[in-house]
């Protein structure tokens, strides 16, 4: 990806580092955008920043642009679309990983007994935030053929798993987005699509988990699944396989995953590992076996 422009949103932390990460060892040039930053905090009162991402991708052997961005703001988001209009002139891929909304989640509440302003601001987060970001920015990836834009999820299907409405509603609207890019920007020579992680061990994980990346099998302790966990760049890894992709538009409009891409693909999680979520989920946990009674190392 050597001279090709990446911007991703939601890149301050979690998979949006990841895939920022991912495509800076690819050789792009990656605008890095979030709130965080090393001088302001979001409401997310994480310590990650834009700025550290940027390092990462420089380290990783591409060039990090950091770029403060509210992509609940219209004027951030056009502020964005003029830097990246003077510098390349075009987009070559987007990622529209925008999410914040783990401070508002309410998990097993149901709706009525749940804080209304809590669940707007989920929606308001995790998915206005997508519709702003491609509004604004998709006629930069459009200028040319050959562009491709991806929009981040949780989970390849539309199956209910007892998540809450608001929740539900984002990631199951993120793969809709997925959907109707992928039919949207045929004719503009561009391929749209959805992915998911696995179980994915971000920094927000680890601290839940109440490990580190370095001693992260001990999480199994809290929940026996989690020996199949992924890291961030796991996913990374799997969009920058698709940006590489001649063909990659065979998958337009599809949600795909970081083991079925992996399965497409062949590469591997940072570990040399290759986690199948998706076949440990039909194997085990949806068989109701007893995690710790299976060979994990036949699904890594």
């Amino acid at each position: 990806m050597a001279g090709k422009a990446a911007v991703v949103t939601g890149a301050t932390r979690g998979c949006g580092r990841g895939i920022a990460v991912e495509l800076g060892a690819a050789g792009a040039t990656v605008y890095v955008t979030g709130r965080t930053t090393r001088a302001s905090a979001s409401p997310m009162k994480r310590p990650e920043t834009i700025e550290d991402t940027a390092e990462l991708v420089d380290a990783a052997g591409g060039k990090g642009i950091p770029v403060r961005c509210d992509f609940t703001v219209v004027s951030d988001v056009d502020a964005l679309r003029d830097r990246i209009a003077a510098d390349h002139g075009h987009i070559d891929v987007l990622v529209d990983d925008v999410w914040g909304g783990d401070p508002f989640v309410e998990f097993g509440t149901p709706l009525w007994e749940s804080d209304l302003d809590k669940g707007l601001g989920v929606v308001h987060n995790g998915l206005d935030t997508h519709i702003i970001a491609l509004h604004r920015l998709l006629p930069l990836v459009v200028k040319q053929r050959g562009g491709l834009v991806i929009e981040v999820t949780d989970g390849d299907n539309d199956h209910y798993w007892g998540v809450g409405i608001p929740y539900y509603l984002v990631k199951a609207g993120v793969r809709a987005i997925g959907r109707v890019l992928g039919e949207d920007l045929k004719a503009h020579g561009a391929t749209g699509l959805s992915v998911t992680p696995g179980f994915l061990r971000s920094e927000m994980m680890l601290e839940v988990f109440g490990v580190t990346e370095e001693n992260w099998r001990e999480g199994v302790a809290k929940d026996p699944n989690y020996i199949m966990a992924e890291t961030p760049r796991y996913l990374g890894r799997a969009i920058a396989a698709l940006a590489a992709d001649p063909a990659v538009s065979r998958f337009a409009g599809k949600t795909m995953a970081s083991w079925t891409l992996m399965r497409e693909y062949g590469f591997t999680d940072v570990d040399g590992s290759q986690p199948d979520w998706g076949r440990w989920f039909d194997d085990v946990v949806a068989k109701g076996l007893d995690p710790k009674t299976v060979d994990a190392t036949n699904y890594r």
